[in-house]
């Protein structure tokens, strides 16, 4: 299926696009008005290339995360080496005019075959690329259609798992309630303010700057501080592989699985910063003595910056000095001092978000079955989300399901990866 397949939707028998065109009780925005089924068309390709220039036209306003660059994507299956016929992009057409785009990987989970994000959880949320004014003036029930005549030009898989779709979108609200069966797991936690005096004023308390002051002076103690901005390849490739051997041992001291080396996925993080990646990598560090003891990775798309990556020493002298902390407060001043518009610091709850994040915007995973089998997987996998979601208030099952994805990992090292 190198080619694009493309489908055009309905016609006087088509029941979901019926009630598209018959919906006289529900009031549309003036800018869009119902759309007939015959109006609405779906393709479907193998190559990403194919897709590119309608990627390109609904991302040019901005992103919710790296997870919908297509640079990113584009750089990520090339790094994995993913095969054409495990790749899918499924775009939707109304009128003419491209609305959404749904980038999928056909991967093997535990024997099941699923539809999902490339990246996994390597940023921060997603969401299928979109017109969200056009989405928006669909409605519910148009968007109901619109996500079901996308799916079901999938074949060759059980179900669909889109993870980490944040519930509002760029200002638009509940655009994507209607994709699947929606399952809210965890927060996104972002900065979003106008200038670092407004940032300032609003985030920080006396007692905060008072904290943030008194470390600073125990971290200047331990010698020469110095703060800078890294864009330069070169330089990065010393500051990515310190800043991955930092975050090899805080996961060994924490017992954790450390995924960028088990995954080998370090290699990916140095390309994305090298010319010709399309992507613009920005690097903070701090430094004590002319020794990296704090680095933040961010990749920035507009006036927009996320950060994937943190790490810092663990040096126990150093710590006194809360390095991580340091580096973030002279982030936040650098960020918002430029003029960013937003820093986003992706999903789970921290110290430092709390401190720092003023938007908090709940993620969902969204589920379709595509057959017996997928309706079934897809019960399991949300009846373990929510045992998840519970792990987090109790130690008990939080250090069982430790041990059973430990387990878990083991038996996968024996088995041919899958990717």
């Amino acid at each position: 299926m190198a080619k694009a397949e493309t489908m055009t939707s309905g016609g006087a028998g088509s029941e979901p696009m019926a009630r598209l065109t018959g919906e006289a009780e529900r009031p549309q925005p003036a800018v869009s008005q119902p759309v007939a089924l015959a109006h609405v068309e779906v393709t479907v390709t193998q190559r990403i290339e194919e897709v590119e220039p309608v990627w390109r036209a609904l991302t040019a306003s901005g992103v919710e995360s790296p997870g919908q660059s297509y640079d990113f994507i584009r750089l990520w299956i090339a790094d994995r080496h993913i095969a054409a016929a495990d790749q899918r992009y499924v775009v939707a057409h109304i009128a003419g005019k491209p609305v959404a785009l749904l980038p999928l990987y056909r991967r093997r989970v535990n024997g099941v075959l699923v539809y999902t994000w490339f990246p996994s959880s390597h940023v921060g949320c997603y969401a299928p690329v979109s017109d969200y004014a056009a989405l928006e003036a669909l409605g519910p029930a148009g968007r109901a259609a619109l996500w079901r005549a996308m799916a079901e030009r999938l074949d060759g898989a059980d179900a669909i798992y889109l993870r980490s779709i944040p519930i509002d979108v760029d200002g638009y609200p509940a655009l994507f309630d209607e994709l699947g069966e929606p399952l809210v797991i965890e927060t996104l936690y972002r900065v979003q303010f106008s200038s670092w005096e407004e940032c300032d004023r609003l985030q920080r308390s006396r007692s905060r700057r008072k904290h943030d002051r008194q470390q600073g002076e125990k971290l200047a103690a331990l010698g020469d501080v110095g703060f800078e901005l890294v864009t330069d390849p070169a330089v990065g490739a010393e500051v990515i592989g310190v800043m991955f051997r930092q975050r090899s041992a805080r996961f060994r001291a924490q017992g954790i699985r450390d995924t960028f080396v088990s995954d080998n996925l370090i290699d990916f993080y140095h390309r994305a910063m090298q010319p010709g990646s399309g992507l613009d990598v920005r690097l903070h560090v701090l430094r004590l003595n002319d020794e990296i003891v704090a680095v933040r990775y961010n990749i920035v798309h507009g006036d927009r910056m996320f950060c994937l990556i943190s790490s810092m020493s663990d040096d126990p002298a150093i710590q006194i000095g809360s390095p991580g902390k340091q580096c973030l407060l002279r982030v936040m001043q650098t960020v918002f001092g430029e003029g960013f518009s937003l820093f986003d610091m992706g999903a789970g709850f921290t110290d430092e978000k709390r401190h720092w994040c003023n938007v908090q915007t709940p993620l969902r995973h969204h589920y379709i079955g595509l057959n017996r089998r997928g309706h079934a997987v897809v019960g399991a996998h949300r009846a373990f989300q929510i045992l998840r979601a519970r792990a987090k208030a109790s130690p008990v099952i939080k250090n069982g399901l430790r041990h059973l994805r430990q387990f878990a990992d083991r038996f996968s090292a024996r088995r041919q990866p899958s990717e």
